[in-house]
């Protein structure tokens, strides 16, 4: 699969779902995944077939699941912009009305937190654990 660059420098390869690959941003100040559909030349979701739509649907629900009950958010941001980065992406992120960017979208908000190797490793190791956890009852 094609990985923009920026996608792949600003972000850690988590796992890969039937349609998607699922990424962890870097930016440490939010709770923050992405989900990449693996179909080469998809810029807008109209660029995939009605199959892989719907099932980009089910996995943006999944991948919502997790984020919402892994990290309890006041709201969950769910958003394709691409306006910098063309190649289809899902950014899932979750907001807390106490975050240092509420009420304001966190894109250019000049909020930028970096993981340290130790806290970025616990939060691979648990969206992964707990995205496995949630396919088992997706899939039921």
């Amino acid at each position: 699969m094609y990985l923009d660059s920026r996608l792949e420098c600003d972000s850690t390869f988590l796992l890969t779902l039937e349609l998607s690959q699922i990424r962890l941003h870097h930016n440490a100040a939010f709770p923050w995944i992405l989900l990449i559909p693996q179909r080469e030349l998809a810029v807008e979701v109209i660029d995939l077939t009605q199959a892989d739509q719907q099932t980009l649907m089910k996995e943006i629900a999944l991948s919502s699941h997790v984020m919402r009950d892994l990290f309890h958010p006041t709201k969950l941001n769910v958003a394709n912009l691409g306006n910098i980065v063309s190649q289809l992406h899902i950014h899932i992120v979750a907001r807390y009305d106490k975050d240092k960017a509420w009420p304001g979208p966190i894109w250019n908000c000049g909020i930028e937190e970096s993981y340290d190797d130790v806290k970025q490793a616990k939060r691979v190791a648990t969206l992964i654990d707990t995205f496995h956890t949630y396919r088992k009852d997706f899939n039921s």
